[in-house]
């Protein structure tokens, strides 16, 4: 659980203890992450949707866009450029590196060759790792929650967030939970849960009483 300045393993990384608890390995991203409090993935970028890319052939191990996008450096390293209009659509292709971009033709490097063909009429959405860069869960979630975190991890550092297994949970202040419950994510409390209703996120199961307020366990289940 300790902080690292440097990766130690790749975002998303899923390890599993020997008493059955799964983690996913992250970066904390705007603010720190504090124990027990539920994270989200960062959080959507439309400006990086519905890009148009100039031809690419098969083979090809590199995107070059013809809109402009402005991009820090590996900004979506580790996550994806997905086809979302024909031709190629349907295939996402992992995002080696690439430069920092303020205009057209951001140049794009993947861990894997071009399958189907691209052309001007294709068009990609750029998909950051959703462990890379996690914020506390908003109480409007802008993004898929990630796991919850098992140690006050510091701002762009990495670590491990929880996801399986039994965990530590905070509770909102919209009453006490009891053992056995399920819980989504607060709508009152930042990287809170409270008792769940029909159409939201389940995160997990209560395992102990938990009051209002206070922290408590529970059985997390999350992807």
């Amino acid at each position: 659980t300790a902080n690292e300045v440097d990766p130690t393993h790749g975002l998303g990384e899923f390890m599993v203890t020997s008493d059955g608890r799964g983690f996913r390995y992250s970066l904390a991203g705007a603010v720190a992450l504090v124990a027990g409090q539920l994270q989200q993935a960062p959080v959507e970028d439309t400006a990086d949707q519905n890009i148009a890319p100039t031809a690419a052939a098969v083979g090809a191990t590199s995107v070059v866009t013809s809109d402009t996008m402005t991009v820090t450096v590996n900004q979506y390293a580790g996550g994806w450029m997905v086809v979302t209009v024909t031709p190629g659509v349907g295939i996402a292709y992992k995002i080696k590196q690439h430069l920092a971009f303020t205009a057209a033709a951001a140049t794009f490097t993947l861990e894997d060759p071009i399958q189907v063909a691209l052309t001007t009429t294709s068009r990609v959405d750029f998909i950051p790792n959703p462990y890379g860069s996690v914020v506390v869960a908003p109480t409007t979630l802008t993004s898929a929650v990630v796991g919850f975190a098992v140690n006050d991890l510091t701002l762009a550092q990495y670590g491990w967030l929880q996801t399986k297994g039994a965990g530590v949970v905070r509770n909102d202040a919209a009453g006490a939970l009891t053992v056995g419950v399920t819980v989504m994510p607060s709508t009152s409390v930042a990287g809170s849960v409270r008792l769940a209703t029909a159409g939201n996120p389940e995160v997990a199961q209560v395992l102990t009483g938990v009051a209002s307020a206070e922290y408590g366990t529970a059985m997390i289940n999350l992807p």
